[in-house]
């Protein structure tokens, strides 16, 4: 049986804040941020996923400064699948006034006015009848130095907007779901979670829209031991953005402008010659549309760009 700590309870809350733990390296830094929260409205779920690190000192220290509970799972979970060590640790949530969660990486720093700000918009959230939360962020080194502009969002934007913005991007942590609906759809079990998070917006957001809160930053951490920052995992990577990419001509119905999507879609396919699967389901695609335009247009680009490397 997994190992719990229990910390005593505060008000009631409607946000859990799920740490899915491995890294000791960074976690007093993001525990901390808890602890600093202006408004404590929330209860963390820390699921230690078997790791060779003892965070059991540094929640010592925690007892009294928030509402958490720690549960240390048997098996490590997440070195083969990240999403369903995700899912094991959603499933620790035992409060049922709990409606949103948030997942937080044991790297990561809240700013202090992050849970504040959520109780300050939700009211605007839910009369929007919007599924997904989104923050500021920056980013932040191994030294915690600031590495980056802050990246702000519209507040309101349609995940079509989202898929088509430049200069955007995206990490698991900025985010607050609305728990029914993550229990509901789940994380695609992409390779390494890469593009898990993105694809888990969509769909819990039905394809429609996404409230941003501009007014309180996440602070998202790159280092040498963050999945984003290692080159050695380039393979699992390549599989992750295969799925991703299939995964998005699935649902090409949820979106009006399906020529920008398809050319997004066919692009991948142009740098990935290998993804012989892509190649075919784009054909079909198009065959079934009855649009021999754009498939002779798909492969006069093959060949333009088959040209282009053997010339």
């Amino acid at each position: 049986m997994p190992r719990r700590i229990s910390n005593v309870s505060f008000r009631k809350k409607m946000l859990a804040i799920i740490i899915p733990f491995y890294k000791l390296v960074f976690f007093e830094k993001t525990l901390r941020s808890l602890a600093e929260q202006t408004n404590k409205q929330f209860k963390v779920y820390i699921g230690d996923d078997a790791s060779p690190d003892d965070c059991t000192l540094l929640l010592q220290k925690c007892k009294g400064t928030f509402d958490f509970s720690y549960t240390r799972f048997e098996t490590n979970l997440g070195g083969k699948s990240l999403t369903q060590q995700w899912e094991r640790c959603i499933d620790l949530i035992d409060d049922k006034a709990i409606e949103w969660l948030m997942i937080l990486g044991d790297d990561d720093v809240l700013g202090n006015n992050v849970v504040e700000e959520f109780y300050n918009n939700i009211n605007e959230v839910n009369e929007n009848k919007i599924n997904v939360i989104r923050f500021a962020t920056q980013k932040i080194d191994k030294e915690s130095s600031i590495i980056s502009d802050i990246y702000s969002n519209p507040k309101i934007e349609t995940i079509e907007e989202f898929m088509f913005r430049k200069n955007k991007r995206s990490s698991l942590t900025e985010y607050i779901f609305k728990k029914e609906l993550i229990l509901e759809k789940k994380f695609k079990n992409f390779p390494l979670a890469w593009h898990s998070d993105v694809a888990a917006v969509f769909e819990i957001a039905n394809f429609q829209t996404v409230f941003t809160i501009n007014s309180s930053i996440i602070f998202i951490r790159y280092s040498d031991v963050n999945i984003s920052c290692k080159i050695d995992n380039l393979e699992s990577k390549n599989k992750a953005t295969r799925l991703w990419t299939l995964f998005l001509l699935k649902n090409e119905h949820n979106f009006k402008n399906k020529k920008k999507l398809l050319a997004i879609i066919e692009k991948t396919y142009i740098n990935d010659k290998k993804f012989i699967e892509l190649f075919f389901k784009i054909s079909c695609y198009y065959l079934k549309k009855h649009n021999l335009k754009m498939l002779y247009t798909f492969y006069h680009r093959i060949g333009l760009n088959l040209i282009k490397k053997y010339a």
